[in-house]
């Protein structure tokens, strides 16, 4: 099955090939994230990402419980793979709420 996975915008910036892209963070580990479908989005907005893609823009109230039900669903594996970039400490202001 494939889930979006909620996730907090830490940076947003333009590729080389102009593509709006972002640094999403779920959970303590950052990864790169396109944001053409979301052009809406701003540093600090939650957004679901599917696949790489920022799909939509939710709240943080809706990011934490979605996020939740996919971790007690040990849904979040394919956030631990080699491409995903430094971890986030637990203290961090950029994790998102536990």
């Amino acid at each position: 099955m494939c889930l979006a996975i909620p996730g907090k915008l830490v940076e947003i910036s333009e590729n080389a090939e102009g593509v709006r892209m972002g640094k999403a963070n779920f959970g303590g580990i950052v990864k790169q994230v396109c944001l053409e479908y979301t052009p809406e989005v701003n540093m600090g907005d939650y957004v679901l990402v599917h696949v790489g893609f920022a799909l939509s823009k939710v709240d943080e109230e809706e990011a934490v419980r979605t996020y939740k039900l996919l971790e007690a669903m040990e849904q979040l594996s394919e956030l631990d793979d080699p491409e995903a970039e430094e971890p986030v400490a637990k203290d961090s202001p950029t994790r998102p709420p536990p």
